[in-house]
């Protein structure tokens, strides 16, 4: 048994520390790789979400009724998510198996071809029905490519960097949801001043929309050159890696389900925090809160910026703290607070815009800003050689539940206006990561050494 220090260290103290703690420039390499890459596959899944919304139309027949719309259209969104288990357990399989590089690069090779592919679709007027179906399948075969590439590209970064900055760097791979869905917003909103939509022979319905789509196609193209040639795999991975049945080493014990229990209860509260500020929120600034669709663009935008400078720092305090405690609180915090101010968004908003954004920007930095965490936090909490499979199957498992969260909502409109029913999920989510991180060990300073198994029970002890 070898137990870790668990003591608050500040940073390297003699000169062989500091030579140490250094980044080297094959774990820089790693971690742009890991931050590309979840950049595109964040890209990837809010394409539908932002830079299809507006050419639905292309997709659906004149005749659906507006019940029916609501429904394909969420299934669009939904399939890929449902997808991301599914390439998590593939992929996390294969790259606790075969390695996480060669994964990577299949994987993204495989949505690039699925962005390509989707671009190029006819509509409801050429293949009738058959067209939303055959992109709903798209979308989830996209997402089982999505799925394999994070349970790859991650713990590969995460395994080259030392751990007096695994918060920091892991925050920074985290940038790459704020960042992506700002780029893609950003682009739908050029598009949309080149190529305007209004009704289905509009210049955005037609073809407009699948720039966007092109363009994830090439960006997926160029990473997988760059990652094949610059980032060399997990050293961590090559000593102690190859196991032969991840799935049955993470689940071969009561500990280790355990384990995955507490990290999915967290990871439930991560996603249904999430899903308040980007599937809900933007319906309800321009339903409620009166904006126009340019206005909640530039809103969102200039939030989700703001949110990425919140991941930086929830990273670095989380490295001085510890994960526990800041998940702890900040999942308290986006519970109460964070509703607060959500409740005073919805029932009396400020007048002016610069108002809204101000209020909006504070909301989701408190609501979201704890997901920084999110990757450091769940490859520390799993072992090498299920780590790729854990992390994989804890980070998107748990995205199930929240992803029903409209029928949630509808459930709460009996004690409720449905306007207010996105705060029960809130307060829900926000003690989830509170109750999850509470049952959870302290990961701060657990080592990345093979045959090494992190034991809960003893908050700070690895287990050969």
């Amino acid at each position: 048994m070898v137990n870790i220090d668990s003591s608050v260290t500040d940073g390297p103290t003699t000169h062989q520390e500091v030579k140490d703690e250094q980044l080297d420039p094959k774990a820089k390499k790693a971690a742009h790789g890991a931050f590309s890459g979840f950049f595109i596959d964040m890209y990837d899944i809010y394409l539908p979400v932002v830079a299809l919304g507006p050419a639905m139309v292309y997709f659906l027949s004149p005749n659906m009724p507006a019940s029916q719309v609501v429904i394909v259209t969420s299934l669009i969104f939904v399939s890929t998510l449902l997808g991301r288990p599914i390439g998590a357990l593939i992929g996390g399989r294969f790259a606790d198996r075969l390695g996480r590089k060669i994964v990577n690069i299949v994987a993204v090779s495989g949505y690039g071809f699925m962005s390509f592919a989707m671009a190029a679709m006819p509509g409801y007027e050429t293949w009738g029905i058959l067209a939303v179906v055959l992109f709903i399948v798209l979308r989830l075969v996209d997402g089982i490519f999505v799925g394999a590439s994070y349970s790859s590209a991650s713990p590969l970064a995460m395994e080259r960097l030392p751990k007096k900055k695994r918060g920091t760097w892991g925050a920074y791979i985290m940038l790459g949801f704020p960042l992506a869905f700002v780029a893609i917003s950003a682009l739908t909103l050029v598009m949309l001043q080149i190529a305007p939509a209004d009704g289905l022979g509009s210049p955005y319905v037609q073809w407009g929309w699948r720039i966007p789509f092109i363009i994830g196609g090439l960006i997926a193209v160029a990473y997988v050159w760059w990652y094949a040639v610059n980032v060399e795999e997990s050293e961590v991975f090559a000593k102690g890696g190859g196991t032969k049945s991840p799935l049955k080493t993470l689940f071969g014990s009561k500990r280790s389900i355990k384990a995955f229990a507490q990290v999915f209860v967290l990871m439930s509260g991560f996603w249904l925090t999430l899903n308040t500020v980007t599937a809900i929120l933007p319906g309800l600034l321009q339903n409620v809160v009166g904006l126009t669709s340019t206005q909640v663009t530039i809103l969102l935008c200039i939030t989700f910026l703001f949110l990425g400078v919140g991941y930086m720092v929830a990273g670095k305090i989380s490295q001085r703290v510890g994960r526990r405690p800041f998940l702890i609180l900040s999942g308290l915090g986006a519970a109460i607070p964070g509703a607060g101010l959500y409740y005073w968004l919805l029932t009396s908003p400020p007048s002016s815009f610069l108002g809204v954004i101000i209020l909006v920007g504070a909301m989701v930095w408190i609501i979201v800003w704890f997901w920084g965490l999110a990757t450091t936090y769940l490859n520390e909490r799993f072992q090498t050689g299920v780590r790729a499979t854990g992390f994989g199957l804890g980070y998107s498992l748990a995205v199930i539940p929240p992803s029903f969260y409209a029928f949630y909502q509808v459930g709460l409109e009996s004690f409720m206006p449905l306007d207010l029913t996105v705060l029960p999920l809130l307060v829900i989510g926000g003690l989830l990561v509170s109750v999850g991180a509470l049952m959870g060990p302290e990961t701060r300073d657990v080592d990345f050494e093979p045959g090494l198994d992190f034991d809960p029970e003893t908050k700070g002890t690895a287990v050969v």
